[in-house]
């Protein structure tokens, strides 16, 4: 992996976590593997983040904080200039995540290391999520609750975890649409998260049922 000397060193060494812990898991990457990856000692690990579960967390607020700021603002704008609108909402929570994914310097990587978090049994990691970016899904479910008042509080909190799994999948390109020759990666997104927000609207409209 290249390590462009204008990266400072926390930032090789977050890019180097970022890229193991997607190819190898978090329990399956060792630190000597990523001060190598880094080129750093452990002294340099040690002194920017004190552990391996500090760092593990450290991965994950580098790209989250900005993901999810940038939903909360479109949320804001959905909520102001779309009052009551349903897509309005799903694409806010749609869009900000598959541009992270969509972005250069590892962003397919980190959608993978997403994966790995859903996939791996990690108390403390889900724990850190839940603390530091729980208020976001928190947000969203108020605005969709706004929407369709008709569906019961656990119907709801059902659906958007749905809603969350489905769009892990399309940022990570699991599936059988791939990106067809001549269409950019922009392109692509933009259809990905377009047919994602149309099927989301379809399910949160369901019939509620008891």
């Amino acid at each position: 992996m290249p390590k462009p000397a204008q990266f400072s060193t926390k930032d090789r060494i977050l890019s180097a976590a970022e890229e193991l812990f997607a190819v190898h898991g978090f329990a399956g990457t060792s630190l000597r593997q990523v001060t190598s990856v880094a080129d750093v000692n452990i002294a340099a690990v040690n002194y920017h983040f004190g552990s391996k579960e500090n760092l593990v967390n450290e991965v994950f607020r580098r790209r989250m904080d900005e993901m999810s700021a940038a939903r909360l603002a479109q949320l804001a704008r959905a909520n102001a200039e779309y009052p009551g609108q349903l897509r309005a909402v799903l694409a806010a929570f749609v869009e900000p995540a598959l541009a992270i994914a969509g972005q250069q310097h590892n962003g397919g990587a980190f959608v993978r290391v997403i994966a790995r978090a859903y996939a791996e049994k990690n108390d403390n990691l889900r724990k850190f999520l839940s603390d530091h970016y729980g208020h976001v899904l928190r947000e969203f479910a108020r605005a969709i609750a706004a929407c369709l008042p008709q569906l019961s509080k656990e119907q709801l909190y059902w659906r958007l975890d749905l809603l969350a799994g489905a769009l892990t999948y399309a940022m990570a390109d699991f599936g059988l649409i791939k990106r067809p020759a001549g269409i950019s990666e922009t392109d692509h997104r933009a259809r990905a998260a377009h047919e994602l927000i149309q099927f989301a609207e379809a399910g949160f409209r369901a019939a509620a049922t008891p």
